[in-house]
Formats: structure tokens, sequence, C-alpha cells
């Protein structure tokens, strides 16, 4: 019996572990789960006689040395900066890792160690970075066979409500770490290229520069910036392409209100707020409003904002202007002040349902022609627990673990998946669990 080890049972675990869970039987595992909160690792086993769940540090490698020793595999669902050290103790232990995490340098400077250890250790396999990865290189590679040569490359995806479950005029609500939404898009200015020319978009013009899309059957969207978009032209073998931008997508109107946030300067997260346990939200947001004597604070925010209703409406519904409740944070940021008015409002309700949309446009040219080829998936989850969410990010990983146990991905090193060997069987099997994508070709013209 092989075993396998999920480090982390939050959100997007539970899809993960639903599914090497039903193939355990099938494929003779063990699943053992660790979380803080044993309770949760409990309900994401539901019960299922080949799953375990445990409860102990695992940033610790004392305690979790032990369980890795005796795996044959580790997913790692932590955040981001704990993968490196759970990836030493699976080189000293030879031991395979699968995360769902950009690769890190840190992670990039173990590819030789792991080499020689004999693991893979997989990374960016879920959504974004994973399926955008998978469903980018198989169109890629499918156009140089065919001789072509991509001129453009733009990609997007978002995590979004369901429209089913929308019912707020923000049109979204969380489906991943409110924090990391809260902080998108600070630390450097967005980079990318366009007809061989370098753009770049500091934090403060993020959200006023957006593109506009539309989703056969879906409506329209809009899509912000990346941070890196030059980087995937080493990846993805497009090392000349004239045009390569990657952004995050929202409904119309999203950006624009907050902008509102990020020019008010309620994303900061750089310092702490004098006396932040006696705010309520209306005192948090005149924090940042000009004294006037004998003017309201509703009309100060009007002025700020350029006397928009539709920024103004979607504040008010948030419950910026209520001085009613204290929200009793001490020593916090503005960006932990904000994320707990969000979180309040943002949070899916039992019932609501997610969806996860991306967005590929290629422009080409093929024997002379030009082509623009959009290709498009739009996934809604089941549930607030099998979120659409949870089964993005967490089926290519486990289908990937399948992969890997049953030795038909024999690969080692430090991996991401852009090989065909990795995405093609993925891209397969997630096809048969809904994930589907949808192509449309085009004559183009475009300046070369």
């Amino acid at each position: 019996m092989k075993t396998i080890l999920v480090i982390g049972a939050g959100m997007s675990s539970s899809s993960l572990i639903r599914y090497l869970l039903e193939n355990s039987t099938i494929y003779n595992w063990k699943v053992r789960v660790v979380d803080q909160d044993i309770k949760l690792a409990e309900r994401k086993i539901n019960g299922h006689p080949n799953g375990i769940a445990l409860s102990f540090n695992a940033l610790e490698s004392v305690e979790r040395r032990p369980e890795i020793e005796q795996a044959s595999l580790v997913i790692s669902m932590l955040p981001a900066r704990f993968h490196v050290d759970v990836a030493k103790d699976c080189i000293d232990l030879k031991t395979n890792l699968i995360t769902p995490s950009y690769i890190s340098p840190e992670m990039r400077a173990l590819d030789e160690a792991a080499k020689k250890a004999g693991i893979v250790i997989m990374n960016e396999i879920g959504v974004d970075p994973g399926i955008d990865h998978m469903s980018a290189m198989k169109i890629i590679d499918h156009i140089s066979a065919i001789g072509g040569k991509v001129h453009s490359f733009k990609s997007f995806c978002g995590g979004l409500i369901a429209p089913e479950s929308d019912n707020n005029p923000w049109n979204y609500k969380f489906t991943w770490n409110p924090r990391n939404v809260v902080l998108a898009g600070q630390g450097s200015a967005a980079c990318f290229i366009e007809e061989n020319q370098y753009k770049y978009i500091p934090y403060s013009k993020l959200f006023s520069r957006i593109d506009l899309m539309a989703i056969p059957g879906y409506g329209e969207f809009e899509g912000y910036a990346n941070r890196d978009s030059l980087s995937y032209r080493g990846i993805y073998g497009l090392e000349n392409i004239p045009t390569i931008f990657r952004g995050t997508l929202r409904r119309p109107n999203y950006c624009k209100a907050w902008d509102a946030f990020v020019q008010l300067g309620l994303t900061d997260d750089s310092y702490k707020m004098a006396h932040s346990e006696e705010l309520s939200p209306r005192t948090f947001i005149n924090s940042f409003l000009p004294f006037k004597e004998n003017i309201s604070i509703e009309e100060k925010f009007k002025k700020a904002i350029g006397y928009d209703e539709d920024i103004y409406h979607k504040f008010e519904w948030l419950g910026f202007f209520d001085a009613s409740k204290v929200m009793g944070l001490k020593n916090v940021s503005p960006a932990q002040l904000l994320e707990n008015i969000l979180v309040s409002k943002w949070t899916l309700d039992p019932s609501d349902k997610d969806m996860l949309v991306m967005f590929h446009e290629f422009v080409y040219e093929l024997n002379g022609e030009k082509k623009k080829l959009n290709s498009y998936m739009v996934n809604i989850g089941e549930d607030s627990v099998y979120t659409s969410m949870s089964n993005t990010v967490g089926l290519p990983a486990a289908i990937c673990a399948k992969m890997i146990l049953n030795e038909t991905l024999e690969i080692t090193g430090v991996q991401m998946p852009i090989s065909a060997e990795v995405y093609n069987p993925i891209l397969k099997e997630l096809e048969e669990n809904g994930i589907t994508f949808l192509e449309e070709e085009f004559d183009h013209q475009f300046i070369g």
C-alpha cells in the first residue's frame, strides 16, 4: 500500500483530498491528511476508511520528517513560503513532492539535488499557475507542430462568483485567500511587452488600466495586469514574441471601485494604524479623508472619488459609513482592516457557487495568413466546499499524484507541467471532470 501525505486541509484541498480518497481503493493508497485543525482534516476525510486525520506542526522538520519518511508522495498545500523546507526533507528522504505554488528561486536551486535523489518536485500544478500553463502549452505546441509562429499571447484568469449566486454590487466573493486579494499587485510594477515595446504599470495605476473582453454565454469581463508577464516568454518557449500579457479577471466596474481603495490608501500594509482597535468602518475610512468641518464623511468621500454614484453605492453596501460597530483589531495595518470588512461581506454562503474563468488569446501566422485563436474555460463550482477554485486547484495536483504513484510519469528534478507527457493526460482527465476549454478561430490582421 502506497501512502500519500497531504499537508494542509484548507479551502483549496477539498477536491484534492476527495479525488485521492475516491481512487484509494482502486490503487491501494492510504491518504494521511495533516492540518493544525484536526477537525477540519476529519471533515475532509469524511469517514473514508483509507483516510487518516493528523494534527502536528508541519512547519517543524522534527515533526513532519517521520511522516514524510513513510510516505510515497507528499502534497504540500501550505503557503508558498514553506514549500522549500518541505522539499529539502523530501530530497533527504527520497520522497516525491507536489505543490501548486510558483517555483521560487530557492526551490529552483534544489533541481540538481532532487535529480540526484531520483525524485520529482512538481510545482505550479493548480489552476493559475497550472491549468493556464497546460492549456497554453497545448496550443503553443500545436501551432509550432503545424509550422505556425505565435505573434501575440494574452492570458487572463479569475476566480469569481457564479451568476446564480451573484447577489452583490461588486459581483465578487472570496474563493481564495482574502489577504492575497487585498494585496494583489503590490510590490512591483506590472511588466509586459506589446508590439516589442516594454510596458510597465505602477501599482497606483494598475486598476485604472484594464482590458475588456466577452466570454460567450457569460457576458463581459475586465482584466488588470499581473505583476510579471515577461518571465513566461522563456517558460513557454516564446523568447522573441512581440506581445505577451497576463492578467486577472473581474466583472465590469469592479476595478474602478477597487482603485478607490488604492487611491485612498486602504490597501497599504506597510504600517500599523494608531488606536486601530477603536475604529469602526466609518472612522476607518474617515482616517483617509481630509479634515473638513461641517462636511459629512459621505460628502467628503464622494468628492474624493469624483462623485461616482456606482463606487459610492459599492462602498455603502460594504458598510463603510456604518459607525455602529467597532472592529476591535489592535495594532493592524489599513490592509488588515480592509480585509476584515470585506470578509464580513464577501464570504461564500453555504448555498453559493463560485466560478473560475480562464481566457487565452493567440495571434499567429501560418502559411502567410494571420490567425487569431481564442480559448476559454468557464467552470462552476458544486457548492461552497467543493468550489470551482478547489476543483481547478486540487484536481490537476491529484491527477499528477496518480501519474507519479503509478509510474506513468517518471521525470525527476524541480518541474512544472509544460511538457506534453504531463499536460496531455491531465487535461484529458480534467475534461472528463467538466473542466473543458472551447476554442474559436478567426482571420486576423496585426502589425508585423
